[in-house]
């Protein structure tokens, strides 16, 4: 669906003007204002997310004024068959520039509580989506010697977290895909980096059950005293999608208040 309304005006900030992004999990927590950042900096974005309430919050969030650039379409993104075709109709319209891999689910229990089946469920959204998705972009992208991919892992990967084994056993997997992809892609002018993001106050908190505690131990950790925001990220994405980040790959930036310093 596409919005209605004014025309809001690209930004200078980074140089983003008419790249086409392709953004699963655009409208969640961290989604959500990457998504306006990256509108707001002349990109045409392609939003895919399964939520309702998560996508009636960026309809909500961009308002009228991005009619023109943003399109969001709700899929499954555990639906290898319909994620593909989704794909193709996309690539009938035009290449994707930018490819962030955001989407992910974390259910949250003791290790030898999961089933086989439930490891693969975490797997199928948040690194398989992701692999079809950099598949599918990536010819058009080495044609023009010009890309972006963009991870989104989690501080989760080093370490301090239980009852997450699947969600950080699914980072770790797109952390190693980052290294292996820049090496890979590099010569063909397409940058490969990842955002690890520390703990922002999204719905993924949810999970802990007692929110004020939990914050405590979070400002314990990090380096500056106040919580991340959503635009923290944003900031951060857009960065690595830009041309002024043509020589940075294979990283991954943590984007955590100086939780994790390596």
């Amino acid at each position: 669906m596409t919005m209605t309304g004014t025309v809001a005006q690209p930004s200078d900030r980074f140089s983003l003007r008419d790249r086409r992004v392709l953004y699963t999990g655009a409208a969640g927590g961290l989604g959500n204002d990457t998504t306006r950042e990256m509108l707001r900096d002349g990109a045409y974005v392609i939003a895919l997310d399964n939520s309702r309430d998560n996508i009636r919050s960026l309809e909500a969030n961009c308002g009228s004024e991005y009619r023109d650039r943003l399109r969001i379409v709700r899929q499954d993104l555990a639906d290898e068959a319909s994620l593909k075709q989704t794909l193709a109709s996309l690539l009938d319209e035009g290449s994707f520039d930018i490819v962030i891999n955001n989407a992910a689910i974390y259910p949250s229990k003791p290790f030898e509580d999961y089933t086989l089946e439930e490891h693969r469920a975490v797997q199928a959204v948040n690194v398989d989506a992701a692999l079809i998705c950099t598949a599918m972009a990536l010819p058009a992208m080495r044609a023009r010697k010009w890309g972006r991919i963009i991870n989104v892992t989690s501080i989760t990967y080093y370490g301090g977290w239980e009852n997450l084994s699947p969600y950080v056993q699914s980072k770790g997997a797109l952390t190693g895909l980052t290294r292996a992809w820049a090496r890979e892609f590099g010569k063909w002018g397409i940058t490969v980096n990842a955002i690890s993001p520390g703990a922002f106050p999204t719905d993924a908190e949810k999970i802990h059950p007692n929110p004020e505690e939990y914050a405590r131990f979070v400002l314990e950790h990090q380096a500056v005293k106040r919580r991340g925001i959503a635009s923290d990220i944003a900031s951060a994405i857009c960065f690595l999608a830009s041309d002024e980040a043509g020589f940075v790959t294979g990283q991954t930036i943590n984007v955590d208040g100086g939780w994790v310093m390596k």
